[in-house]
C-alpha cells in the first residue's frame, strides 16, 4: 500500500510499518499531547476534560494521515483491520464496553459507512469486549470539524449527541480515527457521563500534535 513491495503481514510491509509515526512515550495520559516525562499536561490540570484517558497508536503525520484519509474519502476499507490492530497493541486495560463516535444520519448516507464504527467493531472482536451499537446518536448535523479553527470546534459540537442507555458505573471506551482538538470526543464523553458512565477512555488511531 505504501512502497509497493510485497507484504506477508498486511496491506503494508514491515519496513513501512517501522517507519510509521508512532506516538512518543512522553505524552499526557489524559489528552495524549506531548508532556515532560509523560506527566499530565498543564491544560488538563487546569481544565480536566470529560474523558479520563487517551490511547493513540500514532501521531497524525505522513504517511499515516494519508492512510486514514484513504479510508474516509476513498473507501479503502481494507486498511481498517491493520489500523485497528495497531491501536489494540497499545491497550492494556479493558473497559466494560466500547462506543464508536457516531455520524449524523445525513453524513452516514453521504459516506456510506462510519469508519469509527468499523474500527470499533474490529477492536471489540480482538479484545472480546462488548460493542454498544446504536445507543448514541448524533442529533445535529454539525459542520465538519476539519473545516473549522480549533477555537470554534468546541462550540460546534455542543449538544451534538444523545444516549439512550443506562451506563451507570460503567467504564466506556470511545473509538474514533483521529483526535485533533478533542472537541467531538469531549462532547460525547459528557453525554456518556450524563448516562451514568463513571470512567471514559478515548481510543484513537492517531493524535494530531502541535506544529
Amino acid at each position: 500500500m505504501l512502497c509497493g513491495a510485497h507484504s506477508n503481514h498486511g496491506v503494508w510491509c514491515e519496513s513501512c510499518d517501522a517507519d510509521l509515526p508512532r506516538l512518543g512515550e512522553h505524552h499526557c495520559p489524559i489528552c495524549a499531547l506531548p508532556s515532560p516525562q509523560g506527566t499530565t499536561c498543564g491544560k488538563c490540570l487546569r481544565h480536566a476534560p470529560a474523558f479520563d484517558h487517551t490511547i493513540a497508536a500514532f501521531a497524525y503525520a505522513f504517511p499515516l494521515d494519508k492512510l486514514i484519509q484513504a479510508v474516509k474519502f476513498s473507501e479503502q476499507l481494507n486498511l481498517i483491520s491493520q489500523l485497528a490492530d495497531a491501536l489494540v497493541q497499545n491497550i492494556n486495560i479493558l473497559p466494560d464496553a466500547i462506543v464508536a463516535l457516531p455520524l449524523h444520519p445525513m453524513r452516514l448516507r453521504e459516506r456510506g459507512f462510519n469508519q469509527s464504527q468499523l474500527l470499533a467493531a474490529q477492536i471489540a472482536r480482538h479484545l472480546n469486549v462488548t460493542l454498544l451499537n446504536n445507543i448514541c446518536q448524533r442529533t445535529r448535523n454539525t459542520t465538519p470539524q476539519s473545516t473549522l479553527a480549533w477555537q470554534a470546534r468546541g462550540k460546534n459540537m455542543r449538544k451534538a449527541f444523545s444516549c439512550n442507555a443506562d451506563l451507570s458505573c460503567k467504564h466506556i471506551a470511545i473509538v474514533d480515527d483521529v483526535m485533533t482538538s478533542g472537541a467531538s470526543i469531549e462532547e460525547l464523553a459528557r453525554t456518556l457521563r450524563q448516562a451514568g458512565a463513571t470512567q471514559i477512555s478515548a481510543w484513537v488511531v492517531a493524535r494530531t500534535l502541535p506544529r
